[in-house]
């Protein structure tokens, strides 16, 4: 999933620190935009904390009564300033009912850090999907610039920047890891903890990644409310 303002509806400056072997050419310990190079990049995303295989469906559930997430990691890709990005649909349902959509584009660089390059987000008005353009963003487009949505190599104190756009400014802090967590898809040990936040508004969310599954767990701790959590994948 994305950054997961999606999965509870809460919702760099590159690192501070982005992994010991470092992002695309000229982005890392830079202030400014990152130095995007298609030739950095690969073909998948197989990031240990976010191993995005075409065809898996991860199927979520939020604390809210009747609110679920499913996310499907497409076998469609598009080409954003010369990089192919994998497709993500992004999906939450209200009582089974559509309530919004977006399709988040991300590619790995070589070091192993996956990138965000953008989203186009809808909403479900009237039995339609109508383009929200106040949430989404391309990189290229008005000066938005992609960010890291997870590192190669994620340590404590990491601080990154996750989209930059006239609209969005996510940021994450790598806060450490957990030993154990338990969800309704199992139990987890060493589980990545990230904090994600925006100057735009006071929202705060914990996110926890498990090595070979992705993200297992969402917890909105300011300016919102709830936790979503893994409880299925399928193929």
């Amino acid at each position: 999933m994305k950054k997961r303002k999606r999965m509870i509806f809460s919702g760099l400056i590159l690192a501070v620190a982005v992994g010991a072997a470092g992002v695309a050419s000229g982005a890392s310990g830079s202030s400014g935009p990152p130095k995007i190079d298609p030739a950095d990049f690969t073909n998948k995303v197989d990031n240990p904390f976010l191993p995005w295989k075409p065809g898996t469906h991860f199927h979520y559930k939020a604390s809210q009564p009747g609110t679920r997430n499913p996310v499907a990691v497409t076998h469609r890709t598009v080409t954003i300033v010369g990089v192919k990005c994998v497709v993500v649909r992004d999906i939450v349902t209200q009582n089974r009912k559509p309530v919004e959509r977006s399709l988040d584009w991300y590619a790995q660089d070589k070091h192993g850090n996956v990138w965000y390059f953008g989203e186009a987000s809808s909403e479900f008005r009237h039995g339609h999907w109508v383009h929200n353009a106040a949430d989404s963003w391309k990189t290229g487009v008005h000066g938005a610039t992609p960010g890291i949505l997870m590192e190669a190599h994620p340590r404590k104190g990491d601080v990154y920047r996750q989209e930059q756009a006239p609209n969005s400014k996510d940021r994450a802090k790598v806060l450490g890891y957990v030993d154990t967590m338990t969800v309704p898809f199992g139990t987890f040990h060493h589980v990545l903890e990230t904090k994600e936040f925006t100057p735009l508004e006071p929202s705060i969310d914990h996110d926890f990644y498990a090595r070979g599954i992705g993200e297992i767990q969402e917890i909105n701790v300011k300016g919102g409310e709830g936790k979503t959590k893994l409880v299925s994948i399928t193929h």
